[in-house]
């Protein structure tokens, strides 16, 4: 390695780091269904993946409207970003062992779980004071 090495991209560093994140998701109402979940993000596909049981209520929700707009937002003192975009639930094995691979990287290896779904949300926007090309 060089001491000319680019040096790594402080938006893709910030959505590697360990953090909880929050998932903003439509309830039937309109009104607004937030949570605490475990976000990884793929910036060359431009996917966030949450995994999840099935029988939960974000995973349900999720599942009997694909394709709702919703958000996950991270925060480190001044610093956050939130990625907006159309959410699918996927139970796909192939799919869910490649987020529960990209969820061991960032967070911890999951428990196992058969009821397991990996909710891909498509990033459509990415707002907050770390965006891609932004030294936040």
């Amino acid at each position: 390695m060089s001491d000319k090495s680019v040096p790594a991209d402080p938006f893709v560093e910030f959505w590697s780091e360990r953090r909880l994140c929050m998932l903003a998701s439509p309830h039937p109402d309109g009104s607004i269904h937030q949570v605490p979940v475990g976000v990884t993000y793929d910036p060359e596909q431009r996917v966030a993946r949450v995994i999840s049981s099935g029988s939960s209520y974000k995973a349900r929700n999720l599942a009997a409207r694909p394709g709702a707009r919703v958000s996950v937002c991270q925060v480190e003192g001044r610093r956050w970003s939130t990625l907006e975009g159309t959410a699918t639930v996927s139970t796909d094995p192939e799919r869910i062992a490649d987020a529960e691979r990209r969820y061991a990287l960032r967070y911890r290896q999951p428990r196992p779980n058969p009821e397991r779904v990996v909710i891909e949300i498509a990033v459509t926007r990415v707002l907050g004071t770390v965006r891609p090309g932004n030294e936040g």
